[in-house]
């Protein structure tokens, strides 16, 4: 089934922890909506700016989620997040174009390296109630994750 032009639930459900742990990550009826909703107004437009776009992670059931460790209130839980990376693009001009040309609940540039285009991912989010249009950068400090406001290169 198709989210988008070029997404479909498949991919967006594929997790290889999931595969490795024997956990069913199929994506319940009542998340497809948001599924869908963020494939068509970001990863697909995203897609249509950059060309190949790689989702790390989509959908995560509740079992999924624990296992990776992810927030107990993650959008991802709910099918209105995803981890993207476009190969040969970098990771922070990913989230600034999504920033400057989509509707969106969340960016967050995710242990990002300045120099290191390839490294870390971007996480965004949609949010069919309501975008906050939210921008954010993770890093690692003293071993924690720590959130800055805005997209820091």
């Amino acid at each position: 089934m198709r989210l988008s032009k070029n997404f479909t639930v498949a991919e967006f459900e594929k997790s290889q922890t999931a595969i490795r742990q024997g956990l069913d990550n199929s994506m319940p009826e009542e998340h497809l909506g948001n599924a869908k909703a963020l494939c068509e107004n970001v990863l697909q437009k995203v897609r249509e700016h950059f060309g190949i776009t790689t989702i790390n992670s989509g959908y995560r059931g509740e079992a999924l989620n624990k296992a990776v460790g992810g927030s107990a209130t993650s959008q991802h839980c709910k099918g209105q997040a995803a981890d993207i990376e476009v190969p040969g693009v970098s990771n922070y001009d990913v989230a600034t174009w999504i920033e400057e040309n989509c509707d969106f609940d969340q960016v967050i540039l995710e242990f990002y390296t300045p120099g290191i285009p390839d490294s870390g991912w971007v996480h965004v989010s949609y949010n069919t109630a309501g975008n906050r249009k939210k921008s954010l950068t993770a890093s690692k400090v003293d071993g924690k994750t720590v959130y800055s406001i805005g997209l820091i290169k």
